[in-house]
């Protein structure tokens, strides 16, 4: 999906998001994909520069496994500073600089791809049992 490099466009990309995997997994991933997403496309839009258009592309992807579904999240957008994406170390009284963390605390593992035409950012969370409704907690 394409939505506007301006902070709605994080808050599109949640609803949608929400929208299309309500059913595929269960609650607590889907919240972390949710928050994922969310600070990706936050960074998109305050570190980097938009598509043509005026754009980030956002994507995700269900890979079923024997184990269940791998999920990967993309923000794709036009790049920014020299370095990228990186990790930062943030001072208890700085007011950001923690956003990756989260992204690095939530997804098994995450990662960034630079091409001629910007950048892409990655985070990808391991399968995911299916649920089983034959089973029942106990308790």
């Amino acid at each position: 999906m394409v939505v506007p490099h301006h902070p709605g466009g994080a808050r599109l990309a949640r609803h949608r998001l929400a929208a299309e995997l309500a059913d595929a997994v269960p609650p607590t991933l889907l919240a972390d994909l949710i928050a994922v997403l969310a600070e990706l496309v936050g960074n998109a839009v305050r570190h980097a520069r938009p598509l043509p258009g005026g754009v980030i592309r956002v994507a995700w992807r269900l890979r079923p496994s024997a184990d269940g579904a791998l999920i990967q999240l993309r923000v794709t957008d036009g790049g920014g500073a020299s370095t990228g994406p990186r990790l930062r170390t943030a001072s208890p009284d700085a007011a950001d600089g923690r956003g990756l963390h989260i992204v690095a605390g939530l997804a098994t593992r995450w990662g960034v791809e630079q091409d001629g035409m910007g950048q892409r950012v990655w985070a990808e969370f391991d399968p995911v049992p299916a649920p089983r409704p034959d089973l029942v907690p106990a308790g």
